[in-house]
């Protein structure tokens, strides 16, 4: 299986990005999946999260009202809408997915976010 991100970029303070995530190899009901960033020198933290069948989802304190995780059952695709983006937000941007039954955890390369004037 793999996990691929995509939608990255620059972005002036006050815009709006969205990135996509898509899993190979996993049917797309049977995992969950979470976007996690991590700045340049600090570690890697959970931004949002949302449950396999998408009924469940929750955002980080840091990014609530701002951005929004959704999934796409049409295009098997996990996506994080980023609105109202902050320079604090600019960090590489990673898509994990977790197996409901087999318990398995698997990381996409990352896509990176630069909020800047």
């Amino acid at each position: 299986a793999q996990v691929v991100e995509s939608g990255g970029g620059l972005v002036q303070p006050g815009g709006s990005l969205t990135l996509s995530c898509g899993a190979s190899g996993v049917p797309f009901d049977e995992y969950h999946a979470s976007w996690y960033r991590q700045a340049p020198g600090k570690e890697r933290e959970l931004v949002a999260f949302i449950t396999n069948t998408g009924d469940s989802a929750r955002t980080v304190d840091s990014v609530k009202g701002r951005f929004t995780i959704s999934r796409d059952n049409d295009k098997d695709t996990v996506s994080l809408q980023m609105n109202s983006l902050k320079p604090e937000d600019t960090a590489v941007y990673y898509c994990q997915i977790q197996g409901i039954t087999s318990g398995y955890t698997i990381w996409g390369r990352g896509t990176q976010v630069n909020v800047s004037s």
